[in-house]
């Protein structure tokens, strides 16, 4: 299970890097395919909130698909699932964490702000882009990602799609 992270550690932890809400997102982007991404998100949400999990199709995100994470939410408490990991994500990392959570991560360190970043798009229902550059868990991690919602119902996060592209 993974603890929802507090308003102070999420803070400290923005506060380190550069990190985008929804306002912020579009003029943010730098990778083409996270752009791609996010504009095809844009296209299934139409003038919805969010669009469902099932209107997202891994075949038209062949563009992105090894940099992919597809992550289940629950509810009460609050915890994330890894649905689906990207092969160049699971080759960076050196773990599949498909079917996994926070504990399981290689890195404590990075699981703790990718907990924080999920943790914000549940609760504010819109996307967050972050770019990382420091030092964590004695690693230098380097990367842009992108995390958008999904929801079955239109009000309640209940997956995110979220796009990181590693920068050597």
């Amino acid at each position: 299970m993974i603890k929802v992270l507090g308003d102070e550690l999420i803070r400290s932890v923005r506060g380190s890097a550069e990190a985008k809400s929804a306002a912020d997102v579009p003029d943010a982007i730098k990778h083409p395919a996270l752009r791609q991404l996010y504009h095809y998100w844009l296209d299934k949400r139409g003038d919805r909130v969010m669009p469902a999990p099932d209107e997202i199709d891994p075949v038209e995100l062949k563009f992105i698909l090894g940099n992919l994470m597809l992550i289940d939410v629950t509810h009460d408490p609050l915890d994330f699932t890894m649905r689906l990991h990207g092969t160049n994500l699971v080759q960076r990392t050196g773990v599949d964490l498909t079917g996994k959570g926070e504990k399981d991560a290689p890195s404590p360190g990075t699981a703790r702000i990718a907990v924080g970043d999920f943790t914000y798009v549940v609760e504010n229902r819109e996307p967050f882009h972050r770019e990382l550059n420091q030092l964590i868990d004695d690693s230098m991690w380097r990367y842009e990602g992108l995390a958008l919602p999904l929801s079955v119902a239109g009000s309640r996060v209940d997956r995110l799609v979220v796009g990181v592209i590693h920068v050597i």
